[in-house]
Order: structure tokens, then sequence, then C-alpha cells
């Protein structure tokens, strides 16, 4: 039996992986309400390769970036992966504010809500899918060592891809999208989201590099669907305005996430 697991309110797709949900209503609902329906996107148990084989290189090298990491619990990199855990949809806009050199909030752009309303069901679907094709256990599932998030809710087996990972990088390709002259910063942003869950010690490293091929499959084919561009057009003029009109973002909280994006997990270790 598969468990429950959590993607963020953006990209949800039902309250649990076992809930049975009545697609049919609900996918009848979702056109209505513009929302993009699962063939939109690629299925992503054929774009993601297999996690590492048990005692294969890449899962000793998984095995050792998790024990070597639990040495960061109460740095301040410790500190930033439990504030990246937060996958509500205004926290998870305003984790990048560092890197836009603007707060971004997105109660100020109602058309950058919509396009995460309208994509959330198709990569919520195609992420469930794959975490429940691979069932993957977690890393510290049968250890007693620590973690920087509760585990209530994040399914015990659905470590492959990481959906937080899935969620943040996929949010920073979006951002990327809707304002190229902060690309680069953007998605160096969204590396740094992903790498907190294996600060957070609850998915592998090999997790989080699916996480990114995940997101980057899912939005590159949602991101250029007909349906989206007027909105999108939309939200960047809502962000460009944006810009001019609030303030900057905390220095500390820019300095810490600067310093993570320079000592990566992905090499470090």
């Amino acid at each position: 039996m598969h468990s429950a697991f959590r993607l963020p309110a953006a990209f949800v797709l039902c309250a649990t992986v076992l809930s049975g949900c009545a697609f049919s209503t609900h996918e009848t609902a979702s056109v209505q309400a513009g929302i993009l329906p699962d063939s939109a996107a690629p299925d992503e148990r054929l774009v993601l390769a297999p996690p590492p084989a048990p005692g294969s290189a890449a899962q000793l090298d998984d095995d050792r970036v998790f024990r070597v990491t639990r040495a960061l619990k109460d740095t301040p990199r410790w500190t930033l992966a439990q504030s990246d855990a937060d996958l509500s949809q205004e926290h998870l806009v305003r984790d990048f504010s560092c890197a836009a050199g603007f707060d971004i909030d997105l109660k100020k752009a109602p058309h950058l809500a919509r396009v995460l309303e309208r994509i959330r069901h198709a990569v919520g679907h195609r992420t469930s899918e794959v975490k429940k094709y691979w069932h993957r256990t977690r890393p510290f599932v049968g250890t007693n060592l620590p973690i920087c998030t509760s585990s209530e809710g994040l399914g015990l087996n659905s470590s492959y891809p990481s959906g937080h990972t899935t969620a943040g990088y996929g949010m920073a390709l979006l951002l990327a999208h809707l304002m190229p002259e902060h690309a680069s910063a953007i998605l160096q942003r969204g590396r740094v989201f992903g790498e907190s869950r294996i600060v957070c010690g609850v998915h592998w490293k090999s997790d989080v590099q699916a996480g990114y091929l995940n997101a980057s499959s899912l939005m590159d084919v949602l991101l250029a669907q007909p349906e989206l561009q007027d909105d999108l057009a939309a939200a960047r003029r809502e962000l460009l305005a944006m810009q001019g009109d609030t303030a900057a973002p905390d220095a500390g909280r820019c300095a810490v996430e600067h310093d993570a994006a320079v000592h990566s997990l992905l090499t470090e270790p």
C-alpha cells in the first residue's frame, strides 16, 4: 500500500495518493475552470530513469550524503531548509524574492496565481504517478538520525522523485520564464531549494536530481500551452509593476541563500 505525501497547494492533486478521487467529475469541472488536463503533461514514468539500485555506486553515494549532511542540524543552512519545507503558494513564491531583487507578493499577482491554479492538477497527477510507480523508501526510515521537518504526511515510500524539488524548481522555471532578466539567480535559487530536501534528510540526493528533471520536463511542456499565454503575459506585467513598488528582501536571508548556493550539496559533501 502506498502512503500519502504532500505537494504544494499550487500543485496538489488529491488529499492523499490513496483517496481514489472521482476524476471524471473533477476533470469536467477542471476543464470548465480552464485547468489543464493530465494529458497536457508528459508521463514522468517514461521520462525519469529508475532510482539507484540497492548496492549500486549511486545508492552508496546517496547513503553517504544523507549521513554527512546530518551534521548540518541547527546551522543557518538547516534553518533555510526548514523554511523551504513550507509549500504554501504565497511562501513558495516569496522564496524567490532575493533572487529577483524585490519582494514577490502573490496577492498582488492574480494572473500568476491563476497560472499556478491551471497547471496544478497535471503536475500533481504526473508526480503522484511516478512516486507510486517507484515506491522508494525515504532515507531516514529505519534510522534515528535527525530530519529538519516532521515526517507526518510525507509518505515513507514516496521518495522518488522529490515533490518539493518539483514544486520549487518548477516555480523557478516559471518565474525565470516570466522574468528572463533575473533567470540565472532565480534558477540558482531553485537548485538551492531542491538541495534543502537533502539537508532535511527526507530525500536522497538522487531524488532531488530527479526532481529537477521532473520539474523541467513538466514545465517545458505546460508553459508552451497556447491557452496559458495570455495569463503568462499578464503575470509578467504584474511582476514588473511589483518590482518598482516593493521593498528589497531581507539582506540576512539573502546572505544565507547565497552561501547555500556557493556550497552545493550536490558536489561538496
